[in-house]
């Protein structure tokens, strides 16, 4: 058995992972809060004797926690979150966490996203204001005021993606493990008229991504080679009689 072609199979399935979240993190360089997705790899080690072989663990996926850069837009309906903490929004999928704070107001007064998602509060009920009751102000707390009067309270959540997530639109994902309110946390507040810009760094994934094909594309070549020399050595041994 050629054990170097099982080795050199693992570690293309494992940069063709990291291919596909570069690719797609470049995909998203100009999407608000979005978080990019690093790829964590560990040896495995095989038990095949008489020594031990290390391959390449497939990979696991978890979101970068860097923030974007802050962009001022003036608008009353535009948040960004600072600290590490989401939006909690309400999607045909069920409930996502976002960091996108583009708002907007429907005619019933209904806090959405761009989507049309509703826009949650601490306790998961979508936020009801009125559009008609003056300007709306938010603190850094996350308290909605019309008139100085409160009205609502933008919720913002914790959660733990190392269980697992889905991504959803919106720039928005579904973590496996149950998102909780944040509460007492002076670290985590709200902005209002900004917006978090993508946090990808579109260059240096552009150079990882160049890294990673070449590599891959060494791989290729490296198995290639070894299939030719198994190949012939089977017509060399083949011939012998």
């Amino acid at each position: 058995m050629q054990t170097g072609l099982y080795v050199a199979l693992s570690s293309q399935m494992a940069l063709e992972k990291r291919l596909n979240t570069l690719a797609d993190n470049i995909a998203n360089a100009n999407t608000v809060g979005f978080r990019s997705t690093e790829v964590k790899f560990d040896q495995v080690l095989g038990d095949t004797k008489p020594t031990k072989v290390s391959y390449v663990s497939e990979g696991e996926e978890y979101l970068s926690t860097s923030n974007g850069a802050l962009a001022r837009t003036g608008s009353a309906l535009d948040f960004a979150i600072k600290g590490d903490a989401w939006f909690n929004i309400d999607t045909p999928g069920g409930p996502a966490l976002t960091r996108d704070g583009r708002f907007a107001l429907t005619e019933t007064g209904e806090l959405v996203t761009l989507k049309g998602y509703p826009v949650l509060d601490a306790g998961g009920a979508p936020i009801q204001l009125n559009g008609g009751a003056g300007e709306i102000t938010v603190g850094a707390d996350g308290a909605i005021h019309q008139n100085g009067v409160q009205v609502g309270l933008l919720g913002l959540y914790e959660a733990d993606f190392s269980s697992g997530f889905v991504r959803y639109d919106n720039s928005a994902v579904m973590p496996a493990a149950q998102p909780e309110p944040v509460v007492d946390r002076f670290d985590v507040g709200v902005m209002q008229g900004f917006l978090e810009e993508s946090n990808v760094n579109a260059v240096q994934e552009m150079t990882q991504l160049i890294m990673v094909t070449r590599a891959f594309d060494n791989v290729t070549a490296l198995m290639r080679d070894s299939e030719g020399s198994l190949e012939e050595a089977i017509k060399t041994l083949g011939g012998e009689r």
